[in-house]
């Protein structure tokens, strides 16, 4: 497992205290971002999501959308097996079901809290439904799209950037897959 990767978010601009912006330079929306009690709520939800792929035999993801007061709106977990479903990432159905709930697929004042960093497919999800934050719990070093081995979601070339805070329960969550890709060796 690679070592510690420090992502910090896009840095702010003058007049601009939450550091979002989009590429023309107007300000993002100026929400606050939830709590560190929702988050840590939030990341204990997406663990219990992930251990249940378990019985699906997917890979542990688990995945929640915060609201911007902290609500939960959307949850997930990875279901390409249970379903036969190759886009059935868990960081997609919990954007679904967040945008079902808003009646909207702006996702903007939202965070996402996953215990993986999200592959391309997902970053490339996160960008487009212009959520706020990522917040991960364990770095992906082989296919992490969120400042490991890609960094989509701050990509100066799109039309929206993403904070990442990463780390946040990272040895439990890095544990969980780990111990699941060691029953398969």
């Amino acid at each position: 497992m690679m070592g510690r990767v420090d992502v910090a978010p896009i840095p702010a601009r003058p007049g601009n205290a939450t550091g979002d912006a989009v590429a023309d330079g107007r300000a993002a929306a100026d929400q606050a971002a939830p709590d560190r009690s929702a988050v840590d709520a939030a990341m204990a939800l997406a663990l219990d999501l992930a251990r249940d792929a378990l019985g699906t035999d997917d890979v542990p993801v688990g995945a929640v959308v915060l609201g911007p007061a902290g609500q939960v709106l959307g949850r997930g977990r990875n279901r390409r097996e249970a379903d036969a479903d190759p886009t059935a990432h868990a960081e997609l159905l919990a954007l679904r079901e967040a945008a079902a709930a808003l009646g909207t697929w702006r996702l903007e004042g939202c965070t996402l809290v996953v215990t993986l960093e999200p592959c391309t497919m997902c970053a490339g999800a996160v960008v487009l439904s212009r959520l706020d934050r990522v917040v991960l719990g364990a770095w992906d070093p082989k296919a992490g799209a969120t400042g490991s081995v890609r960094d989509v979601v701050r990509d100066a070339r799109l039309n929206h950037r993403v904070e990442v805070v990463g780390g946040v329960r990272e040895a439990e969550c890095a544990a969980l897959l780990r111990d699941f890709f060691a029953g398969r060796r």
